[in-house]
């Protein structure tokens, strides 16, 4: 598999308000990693995660500006057989972010798969 150039992250407004403040986001503590996503699967955890919510943003991440590692792992058992989701292991910097996109829900609440020109 060849590693895109762009990565997405999901991330609030106000989430995204702070980490510009403070210069990154931090990985989560819990898990160890922040989630990342291609542009073809980050509606599988918008979805999952964030039904219905109107306040989130897709961060465009340069990987060439990642200085963690970025390591492709398996989701969840209900995605796709055999997809694999780039994780963060280490902070995401906010020069890292080329662009911040707004990404509302269908009416239904639902996250709509994006292109890659997103």
């Amino acid at each position: 598999m060849t590693a895109p150039g762009v990565l997405l992250h999901l991330c609030g407004m106000r989430d995204w308000a702070q980490a510009s403040r403070r210069g990154g986001i931090e990985p989560d503590s819990s898990a160890g990693f922040i989630h990342l996503s291609t542009p073809e699967q980050v509606h599988l955890p918008a979805n999952r995660l964030f039904r219905g919510r109107r306040d989130l943003l897709l961060l465009h991440i340069d990987v060439s500006a990642l200085e963690a590692t970025v390591r492709w792992e398996p989701g969840v058992a209900t995605d796709p057989e055999s997809m694999l989701f780039p994780h963060l292991y280490g902070p995401l910097p906010t020069e890292a972010v080329i662009k911040a996109v707004e990404y509302p829900p269908a009416p239904d609440g639902s996250f709509p798969p994006v292109q890659a020109s997103t």
